[in-house]
């Protein structure tokens, strides 16, 4: 927190002094939604839920993405790592399948910290590393043995395209190093009697308008890189939102023939770890609202 280089921008932000980095985040702790979440791949959420702490700010800047009040605007509540844990304890007892850490890159010693509380106090459910895949080698390593299961996005190949949707420069360099110390951590997928991964790396991919050979190129690298060591996630949920309009290649929904054939790429070169969508996915209504899902005491609203 004194000079921040957690994530691979390196901002050097003075985050204990009150500053804040690239991403938005001072060092205190924001979140803006803490609840069971039931819209994860299958594996995840299950019939029970995902318990899911939704992180506010992001290390990104995804021109397309579908929590941007959160991630760019900063929507959320200030928490304290002593409430983090206890929230993670609830829901535990609500029947949670796991612990569900979305955008957690920018607070990962803090995290670090509510885990050790929560488990001495009796967490056991899995936990879940839900991220964007621009991450420091070095950071994972230090959440080595806190984290069962991780699951980030490997958006690009390209990075003209990473650089122009999302401003983040050598996004496939630091990504495709991020999912080898995840898988490096984690080993081979591991799953209970009802189908729920206990442990593994699941990667996912959300296609965008236009961009058929890019996400082609991300599958031959996973098939050819990673065989059977993980699960892919291969999404068609892209929903264009108003702040979109600006980038009119990527201001509509995708050529669902072109999922359909991507799908039967796969399959075809023998990727059959593949969990897929149904065009209902891509709908605004599958967004979390971003309100009224918190029951910390004590916890300090911003927007």
């Amino acid at each position: 927190m004194e000079k921040c280089n957690l994530c691979p921008r390196r901002c050097g932000a003075s985050r204990a002094a009150g500053g804040t980095g690239y991403c938005g985040a001072a060092a205190e702790i924001r979140c803006a939604r803490i609840a069971l979440h039931f819209w994860e791949e299958p594996c995840i959420s299950g019939e029970s839920g995902s318990g899911t702490v939704f992180f506010s700010y992001c290390t990104m800047r995804c021109v397309f993405c579908q929590n941007h009040d959160i991630s760019t605007c900063g929507k959320g509540y200030d928490i304290t790592v002593g409430q983090l844990a206890e929230e993670m304890l609830r829901l535990q007892g609500e029947g949670a399948n796991n612990i569900n850490l979305v955008t957690p890159t920018h607070y990962v010693p803090q995290i670090i910290k509510a885990l050790d509380i929560a488990k001495l106090k009796g967490l056991t459910i899995p936990i879940v590393y839900n991220t964007s895949g621009y991450e420091r080698v070095e950071t994972l390593k230090m959440l080595d043995g806190y984290i069962d299961i991780y699951m980030p996005d490997l958006k690009y190949y390209d990075n003209k395209y990473a650089q122009k949707y999302s401003n983040a420069p050598n996004y496939f360099e630091y990504a495709s190093k991020a999912i080898e110390e995840m898988v490096r951590q984690t080993g081979r997928p591991v799953f209970d009697e009802r189908g729920i991964m206990q442990r593994g790396t699941l990667v996912r991919h959300l296609m965008l308008p236009g961009l058929m050979l890019d996400s082609k190129r991300v599958m031959d690298y996973l098939r050819n890189t990673y065989g059977n060591e993980i699960y892919i996630s291969l999404m068609c949920q892209y929903t264009p939102l108003s702040h979109v309009s600006k980038y009119p290649e990527l201001n509509r929904k995708i050529d669902m023939k072109k999922y359909d054939a991507l799908v039967d790429y796969c399959y075809s070169h023998g990727m059959g770890q593949v969990y897929i969508q149904t065009e209902e996915s891509a709908a605004e209504s599958f967004i979390p609202a971003f309100e009224g899902e918190m029951k910390i005491s004590g916890g300090r609203k911003n927007g």
